[in-house]
């Protein structure tokens, strides 16, 4: 393809996305308590952070309907980000939006780089490569993080549930205790069993909103808890015994992980040793003797007077 067109293509996704961002940003109408409060009553604007966040919504779906995608892909993404707490329906739109709205603005921002502008292809690929990893990085972190979180939170929320069902409450009333409990320490394992309750609440069938929960946290952990669950009440066996022997398991596990971290830490520590450390050390230890090498035995071999 002629570079004309490479250019006049990626000028005129810039003039959409600049035409999108003005529309939204300065054409939004006021909300409704504005409306009802009256001009005479609305308070002085003022910057707010999640409103310029509910803002940029309206820019970067636009542009997240313009990248062609097939269902397949689609669904996949819906599965990543609602893994990661996520669950708009219109999220990977937003996530599509926002790749492209990030390749225009490092397009942007590096062809004011002399060295890369004057390399054409760097200068086309470069901003497209950065503006589809860094969200997808984003997300996978956000993924981790949200999964080690709710590892973490799942021998505790254990050890409740086995105290909450054997002191006569139900199970599913004991979930949405713990939730409650769990709430301010542990907020996605805490949002993840209000789900669960709001889905039996709804006349889902209990099983199902286990398997609901198991698909929505990918945790390995979480899936063999609700497996134990579902078995539990497909069979009528007793529901405190099997909690409390999955919670013994899952303490067992959480201490494990725990000397695994400590053994990996001897290992970890080596490369800011050699790195950072060390190379300090030894220009603290052998800087003046090399100094002194420098000044008396150079001299004396080259023949020169010593000093």
């Amino acid at each position: 393809m002629d570079l004309r067109w490479i250019l006049a293509l990626i000028a005129g996704l810039l003039f959409v996305a600049v035409f999108l961002s003005g529309y939204a940003l300065l054409m939004t109408r006021p909300n409704v308590e504005e409306r009802l409060r009256g001009p005479q009553l609305t308070p002085k604007k003022r910057v707010d952070f999640f409103q310029f966040l509910r803002k940029s919504e309206k820019v970067l779906k636009p542009l997240g309907e313009m990248i062609p995608r097939s269902p397949e892909e689609m669904s996949r993404q819906e599965r990543r980000l609602m893994h990661a707490g996520i669950r708009r329906r219109d999220a990977p739109y937003l996530l599509y939006g926002t790749k492209l709205m990030l390749a225009i603005i490092f397009f942007v921002s590096f062809s004011m780089i002399g060295p890369i502008r004057s390399n054409v292809l760097l200068l086309i690929l470069l901003p497209i490569l950065l503006g589809a990893l860094v969200p997808d990085m984003v997300v996978s972190h956000m993924i981790q993080n949200r999964k080690d979180n709710l590892q973490r939170a799942l021998p505790d929320a254990l050890d409740l549930a086995v105290v909450s069902v054997e002191a006569g409450l139900g199970l599913d009333q004991s979930l949405v205790k713990i939730g409650q409990e769990l709430s301010s320490v542990y907020p996605a394992l805490s949002d993840e069993l209000n789900l669960y309750s709001l889905e039996v609440n709804a006349g889902k069938k209990r099983a199902d909103a286990l398997r609901n929960l198991s698909l929505r946290t990918d945790v390995n952990d979480l899936q063999s808890f609700t497996t134990v669950l579902i078995q539990t009440d497909r069979f009528g066996t007793s529901v405190a015994q099997s909690l409390r022997v999955f919670a013994d398991t899952m303490r067992v596990k959480r201490r494990q992980r725990a000397e695994e971290h400590a053994a990996k830490m001897s290992v970890k520590m080596i490369p800011p040793l050699v790195f950072f450390i060390f190379p300090a050390i030894l220009v603290v230890l052998l800087g003046p003797a090399m100094i002194q090498i420098a000044r008396i035995l150079v001299p004396s071999m080259t023949g020169g007077p010593t000093p």
